[in-house]
């Protein structure tokens, strides 16, 4: 089934070519102004944190008034009812609320991506301990060996009548809840079926794990490595092991504000685009990791951030280490460029998980909800990457899915259909609909 059958191709194109916002005003129109952002506490926030302590919204004649929040649903309600003007966003949330998913969905949009990289999941070290007795499993770094191995302990307490397991995402509308789903279908885990999957906040999971709520969880820097730390959880994979390139994090905001704000936008994006080079120079990690310990931001050991930043994991309470280059990317590689691909294969998620149907009108929201002619607009005057409309993702060697899959936005259908795990019968709510 080719995906984008039946769609109004010309106009698909023309919301990725520009022709849906007014072109910026003279520089000085709309003046100086104050932006207020939401973020959550985590590692991969850096840009938008970088761009307010480091005088890049500054030169461009903004004050950005950042507000730490504790939940993705908070984020996305306050970004709604305009207590903010842009967030920190997971990456489907404007693919989801563009949808009309969730319990209060309203418009978003993202003209730029805060990077790549961050995300693990950790297992609580009772249940690695039973994975390597259980599957034999040795001290393997291999994400798919891990996941098999948890199979076959689940397979096992199935048999003896013994309760699901608890395992913890961020939000399910997330890079999280597909990712650690992706993870686990790899193995042969059903993530419907054979455990059951509940939300989590990230700066909760931590002690979540600790208390024995939950197994495992999957969540952005630092908290993956916090629990190591403490010895109460194992690293198992991180994203780099399930797909480099899945999209992380991004700026959201609202169409309308987008609209009546063109100058401003625009301006932002370029202070991100300098923040965001600034953050992917190695001098400048140690003052990054600096900043975001502050209690304010991440609040978390700048030992710990540092090291993070560098990806160098200590992955279990033994203390075993294990060394991710590029581990984050904030900017490099077009990191902040808003791929209508990725896009796409966070609708393919949705679809192969059963959050929505496959439609012609939901593969348009679902692009309209990625915004690179605001990017190219704001950024007109720098090289930027010749990306195609929609990429073909996972096919390089650098950049391959764990599982070997290659994503042809154009046949979505067919992507989703060729998984031997995924969601049957009729759409449904696979996390509560917070």
């Amino acid at each position: 089934m080719n995906a984008l059958t039946n769609i109004d191709e010309s106009k698909t194109r023309q919301l990725a070519a520009g022709e849906a916002l007014p072109a910026p005003a003279i520089a000085g129109h709309e003046g100086s102004r104050t932006v207020r952002a939401g973020f959550i506490p985590l590692v991969d926030a850096a840009v938008l944190i970088a761009a307010a302590e480091f005088g890049f919204a500054q030169k461009e004649g903004i004050t950005l008034d950042l507000v730490k929040d504790v939940s993705w649903a908070n984020v996305r309600d306050r970004l709604a009812f305009r207590q903010f003007d842009v967030a920190h966003m997971l990456s489907p949330m404007p693919v989801a609320a563009m949808l009309g998913l969730g319990s209060n969905p309203s418009p978003t949009i993202t003209p730029f991506s805060l990077g790549r990289g961050g995300n693990a999941i950790t297992l609580s070290t009772r249940l690695y301990a039973e994975m390597q007795r259980e599957a034999e499993l040795g001290a393997s770094e291999d994400a798919l060996a891990n996941a098999e191995a948890l199979a076959t302990v689940i397979r096992r307490a199935r048999t003896a009548g013994r309760p699901r397991l608890t395992l913890g995402v961020t939000y399910p509308f997330s890079s999280h809840n597909y990712e650690f789903r992706y993870w686990l279908a790899a193995g042969g885990i059903d993530p419907d079926r054979d455990v059951k999957l509940v939300v989590v906040p990230p700066p909760m999971t931590s002690d979540a794990l600790a208390a024995g709520a939950i197994e495992g969880f999957c969540v952005g820097a630092p908290w993956n490595m916090v629990a190591s730390e403490r010895g109460v959880g194992r690293i198992v994979a991180t994203k780099q092991d399930i797909w480099p390139s899945a999209p992380e994090k991004v700026i959201g905001m609202r169409p309308d504000w987008a609209e009546a704000n063109p100058e401003t936008v625009s301006r932002l994006i370029v202070a991100l685009d300098a923040a965001a080079r600034w953050c992917d120079a190695a001098e400048n990690r140690a003052a990054l990791a600096e900043v975001l310990s502050e209690q304010r931001y991440v609040a978390a050991p700048v030992d710990i951030l540092r090291r993070v930043l560098a990806g160098q994991f200590t992955i279990d309470p033994e203390g075993n280490q294990r060394v991710i280059d590029d581990y984050f990317v904030f900017h490099a590689g077009s990191a902040n460029y808003p791929r209508p691909s990725q896009a796409l294969w966070t609708y393919s998620q949705m679809v192969r998980w059963g959050q929505v149907a496959l439609s012609a009108e939901g593969l348009e929201a679902s692009v309209a909800a990625y915004r690179p002619d605001l990017y190219r607009r704001a950024l007109a005057s720098s090289a930027l990457p010749a990306e195609p409309y929609l990429a073909i993702e996972g096919a390089t060697p650098d950049d391959r899915f764990m599982d070997g899959h290659v994503f042809d936005p154009e046949h979505i259908g067919d992507y989703v259909d060729a998984f031997p795990v995924k969601a049957t019968g009729v759409p449904h709510a696979a996390l509560d609909d917070i």
